[in-house]
């Protein structure tokens, strides 16, 4: 009787919760959603079917976590193929294996920082990354593409040369815009918010090493991935 009671107590509160998430138009029930990426996506995810740790602790999570409970009922699954050190030399090698053969409904790729870290030329950048595309959306004609920008910010040695580092992050994010237009695919801008965010904390606090986030910065991450998501298809 007291777990009865317990719950009896609880559900206004949950109830509560749940129906305050927005959903998000393009997650349909039983939409396949796929993360992308290098090490920001990445998140030290587990490499095993355990659900604790699958997906990582970076935005991917925080966005699957809130609908994957908003919106049960839905069935809605979630996948992360993010690996650490990758640019789009490595995604090319594993793409069949961890893009094409999960046959994702949406599709979310961010990468592009070690692209500059490690010197990809910003030409191959572009072609390889447009190929990667290409690939994905002939296996899926109705694959919803949202492709997310590279940032940083000048915090521990990426302040030292920094406006040439940017220039480069600069450059990428504006190959990642004409991909985005290209393929009509839904662009995530994260640098504006970032930039925004150190008005209202030191950079530090949501990017520990210039790249990679903090919880912070990862919350900020998801919130625009959904912002920017449901505007590109809203509800009807």
């Amino acid at each position: 009787m007291k777990s009865i009671h317990l719950f009896v107590l609880l559900l206004p509160s949950l109830l509560g919760h749940l129906l305050a998430v927005e959903p998000i138009a393009a997650f349909k029930p039983g939409t396949h959603i796929l993360f992308q990426g290098d090490s920001i996506t990445d998140g030290n995810r587990g490499r095993s079917a355990d659900p604790n740790h699958i997906l990582g602790h970076g935005y991917a999570f925080i966005i699957a976590a809130k609908h994957g409970a908003a919106f049960a009922a839905t069935k809605l699954d979630f996948a992360n193929r993010g690996v650490s050190g990758n640019t789009v030399r490595e995604l090319q090698k594993r793409w069949e294996k961890d893009t094409l053969e999960l046959k994702p409904d949406v599709l979310s790729i961010l990468i592009g920082v070690n692209d500059q870290s490690h010197g990809v030329p910003l030409d191959e950048y572009e072609r390889s990354y447009d190929e990667l595309i290409t690939q994905a959306k002939t296996a899926n004609p109705k694959l919803r593409l949202v492709l997310c920008e590279p940032f940083t910010l000048p915090v521990g040695k990426r302040k030292e040369g920094y406006e040439a580092w940017r220039a480069g992050i600069q450059a990428r994010q504006d190959v990642v815009a004409k991909l985005a237009a290209k393929y009509d695919a839904a662009l995530v801008r994260f640098q504006p918010v970032f930039a925004a965010a150190c008005n209202i904390a030191p950079a530090e606090h949501w990017i520990w090493d210039g790249v990679h986030p903090t919880y912070s910065g990862h919350q900020l991450m998801a919130d625009e991935w959904e912002r920017t998501v449901r505007a590109k298809w809203p509800a009807p």
